[in-house]
């Protein structure tokens, strides 16, 4: 018999958890969606699903968008919902969570988070307490998003309203700004940059023409969003997690198999994550590793390997292999010629260590 996907999460937490997030969202959910966020069998969500509507007495509705079907709790009345307790874990990961969201976040909705969550501590038994102090979030490089959030609300209405969004987009690297109607699907965030993934709109008055890949905006380049008074269907097909969450780069192109041998501390930096789903890790003598994954960019996999220095060599595919060589050529030339440019107008002065602070390794 083959593991449970969660060993360590029991029937009743899972009911509980099922039960909770049904209640208090008031989404609709397929089958897949709820057991990959409970981490089990679609067996055994429906086996909780039936005991949930006998122990609550509540009922379960059904419905199909193509052939996928999808659940949710009929709503009741509010003269029949029991107010339930918070408990310090609960409130305690939802500050964790604001704080490592903080910097996404932008100042007002910052704020409205931080006043939704005194609020929600009021309903702490009194003897527990909870605090925003034992978290926080390191942020080099951030993005301030504070002037972004009128431009995040309207995509929202967008969403919630099906309506199609007239964007005046800032290509990187490109002069004037760009036009696009677009059915704003999904915003989400990867390495502390918000995105908005959405499927191209006709343009009014141009004919429509099937775009290689749906459009994916940094929502801080976004000049510009106007709701139009067209409205779009949902898409039955689309499935945020098959297009991101299975492969190496958030930039969809042609897919190619990446196979790389890492040493030293990237071998165990590595080792600790997951870069793709169908990643292979094999283990190589003298500590080494050597991963085996899917990828989708080549930009990003070589400012990826790029990283990690002389502790990662790539071994395949052979065409990438020669385009790191001549970046590492080109860099080589670039820093020589500055070093030895520097050394001749004015040599840099020896820097004296401070002893009192402490040394950080790579990998931290």
């Amino acid at each position: 018999m083959p593991p449970k996907k969660d060993p360590y999460q029991s029937y009743g937490q899972k009911l509980i958890s099922l039960f909770a997030r049904l209640l208090f969202s008031g989404d609709r959910f397929s089958l897949t969606e709820l057991s990959k966020l409970l981490t089990c069998s679609k067996q055994t969500i429906s086996r909780l699903l039936d005991d949930i509507t006998m122990a609550f007495g509540v009922e379960v509705e059904e419905s199909w968008q193509g052939n996928r079907k999808y659940l949710r709790l009929r709503k009741v009345g509010k003269e029949k919902i029991t107010v339930l307790p918070l408990t310090q874990m609960e409130l305690d990961v939802l500050y964790l969570c604001r704080a490592f969201a903080e910097h996404l976040l932008g100042k007002n909705q910052f704020e409205e988070a931080a006043q939704a969550l005194l609020k929600t501590g009021t309903l702490l038994p009194e003897n527990q307490k909870s605090s925003l102090k034992h978290f926080a979030a390191f942020q080099p490089g951030r993005i301030d998003y504070t002037p972004h959030q009128e431009t995040m609300r309207t995509i929202l209405h967008g969403m919630e309203e099906s309506k199609i969004c007239k964007v005046q987009y800032q290509v990187l690297g490109e002069a004037h700004p760009k036009i696009f109607y677009i059915k704003p699907l999904k915003i989400f965030s990867y390495r502390d940059t918000v995105y908005l993934h959405a499927r191209k709109a006709r343009h009014p008055g141009k004919p429509y023409r099937e775009p290689e890949f749906d459009p994916l905006l940094a929502l801080h380049r976004i000049n510009k969003v106007e709701l139009t008074d067209r409205l779009f269907e949902f898409p039955k097909d689309y499935d945020f997690e098959k297009a991101f969450n299975r492969g190496f780069g958030i930039i969809k192109g042609k897919n190619f198999a990446v196979e790389v041998e890492f040493s030293g501390w990237a071998a165990h930096y590595v080792a600790e994550r997951i870069w793709s789903q169908d990643q292979k890790i094999e283990k190589k003598a003298n500590g080494k590793i050597k991963l085996s994954f899917t990828a989708s960019s080549e930009s990003e996999v070589l400012s990826w390997l790029l990283f990690f220095g002389e502790d990662a060599q790539l071994l395949s595919p052979a065409w990438l292999v020669t385009r790191v060589r001549k970046k590492i050529e080109k860099l080589s030339q670039l820093y020589s010629l500055k070093s030895s440019t520097k050394e001749k107008v004015n040599p840099a002065p020896v820097p004296v260590p401070n002893t009192r602070q402490a040394k950080s390794s790579p990998e931290e």
